[in-house]
């Protein structure tokens, strides 16, 4: 049986419950100040509990990964670079070419 044979409108699902409330609603209008907390004391306290979720890693791993880092980006400098001097060449070349002519 294709999907186009079965009644659409059978498949769908009306949900006529009303809706419940799980808990109290905090209002706050807008421009009042809720718990009357200085706001940048608030931003740094959440700030120090947040850092402290952070898992951090052992020196071991940092080490490693730096290293990891500048490697890479040794061994992309020296790629850019050979690149450069070949297409600084051609380009010389090129030009020298086309003045010569």
């Amino acid at each position: 049986m294709s999907l186009d044979a079965v009644d659409k409108e059978s498949m769908v699902v009306e949900n006529t419950e009303p809706k419940k409330r799980t808990g109290a609603v905090k209002k706050s209008s807008p421009g009042k100040k809720d718990s009357g907390e200085n706001p940048i004391s608030r931003y740094l306290r959440e700030t120090r509990g947040e850092m402290r979720k952070v898992t951090w890693p052992t020196r071991e791993e940092a080490w490693r990964l730096t290293w990891i880092v500048v490697a890479f980006t040794a061994v992309f400098a020296l790629f850019l670079g050979l690149l450069d001097y070949l297409w600084s060449t051609v380009l010389q070349e090129l030009i020298r070419f086309l003045v010569g002519a």
